[in-house]
């Protein structure tokens, strides 16, 4: 069996690190790209355009640029077991990596409704979209169902930047999704009421409360229609699924502790294995400004926890101290010509402000939290970088409010004048 023996070994192939065995077949990309201008007709983005790490403003890294930076990507490679205690990993074909310090980076993968059982669920045209190949199949159907039916299966992330992609690909959609709104592990009904009521102006048909129970397929084996839970049935030419995900942590299992679904780490992505660490999705972290540990699952958090990391690394080896990781939970999305951002956390009261009417052009408003008599959360729909920029150091700083009326009618004027 060939072994290969390297200093630091990095498994995963996300946003989330440099990676040095990876089970993709191109260097790593940054998938917000695939939701977005990917699917868009005239195909707007195409690598190598979004390699790590152009969307926080940083080096594209194409794939020459490992080789002369020093490091072997051995791409097209499944690891399928890790012996952490002997420092070993083992790929499908049966090829050994030893390693002196692992960086585990796996991310995590989507819910598939054929996990739940979901009558039907394995039929052709049913997507998920999580790597560039998902998103390449979804093209060439796309192509295929020129001006078609579409049904969007969920009402968070994907849900929404699908929906919005699929209709400006002129297909006629639908997005089904349980909850009593969309979004609803950020947005409140207020914030919510403004995107369900622009994508209805876009021509969006959304259906709440209810969830996708079965699919009927046509001769080909492709989708045909989505059976729902409240007896309706909905033609389909083409179904996208976005329901969650969860981490990618099996590999691991047993050897090192976890906790709210991840890998445990301390401030400086350390597990309690020595020698590995673990970044990204998979990482479960001290929150530092909330004392709290949480699992993030976004391409921000991603990138500043592989840069800790490999800090700690650096820092460890040369005898030097760093700052334990202090990180502020942002969210953003683009739809449409829609662009919102969120810093914080979504607790306590919320109080919103701005112009809400879905049917005015470029509507800018938002949304604080408070909890404890102070702003912890701040949400804004098209900002400006500087307003943006507010709202941000807002959620950090956490200003304190002596008014709830007086803070609504001062809006973003309050995290300008912070």
């Amino acid at each position: 069996m060939a072994e290969k023996r390297f200093k630091y070994v990095i498994v995963g192939g996300g946003v989330a690190a440099v990676v040095l065995v990876p089970g993709f077949y191109v260097a790593p990309y940054e998938r917000p790209a695939l939701s977005k201008a990917y699917l868009f007709p005239d195909g707007f983005a195409r690598l190598p355009g979004f390699h790590v790490c152009v969307g926080s403003g940083g080096e594209r890294l194409l794939p020459d640029w490992y080789k002369e930076s020093g490091i072997e990507i051995i791409l097209s490679t499944e690891i399928v077991k890790a012996d952490l205690a002997a420092k070993t990993l083992i790929s499908a074909v049966g090829e050994s990596f030893k390693y002196e310090i692992l960086i585990i980076a796996t991310g995590s993968t989507v819910f598939r409704l054929t996990d739940f059982g979901v009558q039907g669920a394995d039929a052709g045209n049913i997507f998920y979209l999580r790597e560039i190949d998902d998103a390449d199949k979804l093209i060439e159907a796309i192509k295929a169902k020129k001006d078609g039916k579409c049904v969007v299966v969920g009402g968070g992330y994907i849900g929404l930047e699908l929906s919005a992609v699929m209709k400006i690909n002129n297909f006629d959609v639908a997005m089904v999704f349980p909850e009593p709104w969309c979004m609803p592990r950020l947005f409140t009904a207020d914030i919510a009421s403004f995107y369900e009521g622009y994508y209805s102006n876009k021509g969006i048909k959304i259906i709440k409360g209810t969830v996708a129970v079965g699919f009927t397929a046509d001769a080909s084996g492709e989708v045909k229609e989505v059976k729902l839970k409240d007896g309706r049935t909905l033609e389909a030419d083409i179904v996208v699924v976005g329901v969650g995900g969860r981490p990618l942590t099996t590999l691991f299992k047993g050897q090192v502790e976890e906790d709210k679904g991840g890998i445990k780490t301390d401030g400086f992505f350390k597990t309690s294995v020595p020698d590995v660490y673990a970044v990204g999705d998979v990482a479960t972290f001290p929150l530092k400004m909330y004392n709290e540990i949480r699992r993030v699952e976004h391409v921000d958090h991603a990138r500043k926890s592989a840069e800790q990391a490999v800090k700690a690394i650096k820092a460890r080896e040369e005898g030097r101290l760093i700052d334990e990781y202090d990180y502020l939970p942002y969210f953003y999305s683009r739809s449409f010509d829609l662009s919102w951002q969120f810093y914080g956390d979504n607790v306590g009261e919320t109080i919103i402000f701005g112009d809400r009417d879905p049917a005015v052009p470029k509507a800018k408003f938002g949304s604080y939290w408070i909890k404890d008599g102070k702003v912890v959360g701040a949400f804004l729909e098209n900002g400006s970088p500087e307003e943006n920029k507010a709202i941000a150091k807002v959620a950090r700083v956490q200003p304190p409010v002596t008014s709830l009326e007086q803070l609504k009618a001062d809006g973003l004027a309050f995290a300008i004048k912070i």
